[in-house]
């Protein structure tokens, strides 16, 4: 049996806390399980063999509310306690990333090794404590210093590395975007756009593109590259192949069970949209997470065989072109729940070694609502996970991020960063995150998701503008940020 106690028995263990919770094995991979809650302890339910990690949504007093990691644990009959292996998790993962940073003599590093030895310190009085309670309140004293320091390291690293990519002008012409939602108007939204962002990343999306079958709207798509095209942005497409929900017209549901007159019509859908926008958009992310279908029970031969379809395809209408495959959910919660879908890395390590020809990975890394999916992870786990898909050996784009820059209700549902949100916090993170993901030097660019609170549907208060248009100091960041780099990008 695998067990934890959370050492909190006179505290009621939240909806959003126990829904969040799901075991991983190997590789980090989600397995499926059962959760059973009897007061303050959690029974997990395992329907594989062997070790296995618990990750669950947890406040960190001082330091947020993120989604943590155990490490793999073995079966026992006496139940863990929680905030202990979750201190030990992420200690574990730290020093381990510090080895691999090589963050040991580096000038200014010595306070951050000392933090880390005071955090280890404070972990080894935890797990010598005489009773569960005393355990659970030094062990969550350790995974408080545990996260701060973690996202220090990765801070500190990623500072190190983007100052030697400035000086060695290692950016793209076209480093920051952000997507464009087509319910706005182009007229008011559109100088927003290009006073802030390198780029414009367009969303193909089927369900509006032909919402009723043989039936097409393209002029909301077309209104706004016809905007963007004559201000000289750069334009991108995106999500062109993709079934999550809202993506795909409802009445390809009728053909749910034919792959073959779905295949068809999705590869008639990618031809279609492509070509129309050849001679504009030579960048494409072509499909938006095929490895997670919602509605759709694809096998994994037929999710490998879409993408393909799509990428050759695209590759075939346009001779000279970049060709990206997106990954919407990096920690791939949805698998411990849906085994008829694919590990995101897994995925893209597949696409990649069976010979389809794609020209980088995208990356989803949005968080904020209580969602599978979109719990909040703190700067070290992000830094991890990009750091995962850089070693696919292709370029990274981060193609849709953000963090809301206010809470509903006062609470943060799906976690919080530091502190509550706010715009200052929304703008902080930005600036942190930024700073972080081009500090790789395999990442080439960040998109962020929502230019406004108006269309912030799947993480409200996620726009850089509010609803009436105002800017928040986290638009005004990426603008500093983008100029800093600017002057150390090549020229076009």
């Amino acid at each position: 049996m695998l067990s934890f106690k959370t050492g909190q028995p006179d505290k009621k263990i939240d909806e959003t806390v126990q829904a969040s919770a799901y075991l991983f094995g190997g590789d980090g991979v989600p397995i499926r399980a059962d959760f059973r809650w009897d007061n303050d302890l959690l029974i997990c339910d395992k329907r594989v063999a062997g070790p296995a990690g618990l990750a669950i949504l947890w406040n960190v007093p001082g330091a947020g509310k993120f989604l943590l990691e155990t490490t793999r644990l073995l079966e026992r009959n006496a139940p863990y306690i929680l905030p202990v292996e979750l201190a030990r998790g992420h200690l574990m993962r730290v020093q381990h990333k510090r080895e691999e940073w090589g963050l040991f003599d580096i000038d200014g590093i010595d306070h951050l090794n000392n933090d880390i030895r005071t955090a280890v310190g404070t972990l080894v009085r935890a797990m010598q404590a005489n009773s569960p309670g005393d355990a659970a309140k030094i062990g969550t004293e350790a995974l408080a210093q545990g996260v701060r320091v973690g996202e220090n390291f990765a801070k500190f690293h990623a500072d190190v590395l983007l100052d030697r990519r400035k000086q060695t002008a290692g950016f793209s012409p076209h480093i920051v975007g952000c997507q464009i939602n087509l319910k706005s108007n182009p007229q008011t939204c559109g100088p927003l756009v290009a006073d802030a962002f390198d780029y414009a990343s367009i969303p193909m999306n089927w369900k509006d593109i032909e919402p009723t079958e043989g039936k097409f709207n393209w002029k909301p798509i077309d209104a706004w590259i016809e905007w963007l095209s004559k201000k000289q942005v750069p334009l991108k497409g995106s999500q062109v192949l993709c079934f999550q929900q809202d993506c795909f017209p409802d009445w390809l549901k009728i053909w749910e069970h034919d792959f073959e007159t779905v295949r068809t019509l999705a590869a008639d859908h990618v031809r279609r949209v492509v070509k129309r926008y050849a001679k504009i958009i030579n960048v494409w992310d072509v499909t938006g997470g095929l490895h997670a279908p919602v509605d759709f029970g694809f096998s994994f031969e037929q999710l490998m065989e879409l993408t393909r379809i799509a990428t050759n395809i695209t590759r075939q209408v346009v001779s000279r072109c970049v060709v990206t495959i997106e990954i919407i959910t990096p920690w791939g919660e949805y698998y411990a729940r849906n085994q008829r879908s694919i590990p995101p890395m897994l995925y893209a390590d597949m696409a990649i070694q069976s010979g389809i020809n794609v020209d980088g990975v995208g990356l989803q890394i949005r968080f904020g609502p209580d969602v599978e999916g979109l719990f909040v992870r703190d700067l070290f786990q992000i830094s991890a996970m990009i750091e995962r898909f850089g070693n696919l050996g292709k370029p990274l784009h981060i193609t849709a991020v953000q963090v809301p820059s206010a809470s509903d209700n006062g609470s943060a549902t799906g976690g919080q960063w530091h502190d509550a949100w706010s715009e200052s916090c929304q703008s902080e993170w930005v600036d942190r995150f930024y700073r972080l993901a081009l500090s790789k030097p395999f990442v080439e660019t960040v998109t962020w998701q929502d230019l406004t609170d108006a269309t912030a549907t799947t993480v409200p208060h996620g726009g850089l503008l509010k609803t009436d248009l105002t800017p928040k100091p986290a638009y005004q960041k990426i603008i500093d940020l983008r100029q800093e780099i600017r002057t150390n990008a090549p020229r076009e």
